[in-house]
């Protein structure tokens, strides 16, 4: 079965989380757009999650207001799935309807209740410290290995120039000859 990618955003944080979990065991398989549910399936203990959209595998988005979980093609005249350049404009676009089917591919949350763990914690990122100092690990480790570089490096030999004139003085003068 094919998987989902899905965003979990933090409301508390403003940040947002990406995790890839299979269709079949996430239970999220005929949900709608504004549901609530437990986030216990996805690896969230504790947590209360809300689908707030997605899009298919072809890149079209969710639609809230859009019964069903099949692609339909409708007038739009504001987001999702148009921004229209000048006020009162419309255009006909494919959009998904409101409910998680098989063909979405990208499923967006967010947190409504947070659990006893951070998210980072369950999503296995590294706090801000940590990265930073693996950062500078690798930065210094990176200039180590520049300066080493440089120390080793061959260098080309540089001709003399005034061979160069000379070789050039020569062909003009033998130019001026032939001439003659």
């Amino acid at each position: 079965m094919a998987n989902f990618k899905i965003v979990v955003s933090d409301p508390k944080s403003r940040k947002a989380y990406q995790k890839e979990v299979e269709q079949g065991a996430s239970g999220l398989l005929g949900k709608k757009i504004g549901e609530k549910f437990s986030g216990s399936h996805l690896g969230f203990p504790g947590y209360e999650l809300e689908v707030t959209g997605g899009s298919d595998k072809e890149g079209f988005p969710m639609r809230r207001d859009v019964e069903g979980p099949g692609r339909k093609k409708i007038l739009l005249s504001h987001p999702p799935g148009f921004h229209p350049k000048s006020r009162g404009r419309r255009k006909r676009k494919s959009i998904r309807g409101n409910i998680v089917s098989q063909q979405i591919s990208q499923i967006n949350l967010k947190i409504v209740t947070h659990g006893a763990k951070s998210v980072e914690e369950l999503m296995g990122v590294k706090a801000k410290e940590e990265a930073k100092e693996e950062h500078k690990e690798k930065e210094a480790h990176a200039e180590k290995k520049a300066e080493h570089h440089e120390k080793h490096a061959e260098k080309p030999e540089k001709k003399p120039e005034h061979h160069e004139k000379e070789h050039h003085k020569e062909e003009h003068k033998h130019a001026e000859t032939k001439e003659e």
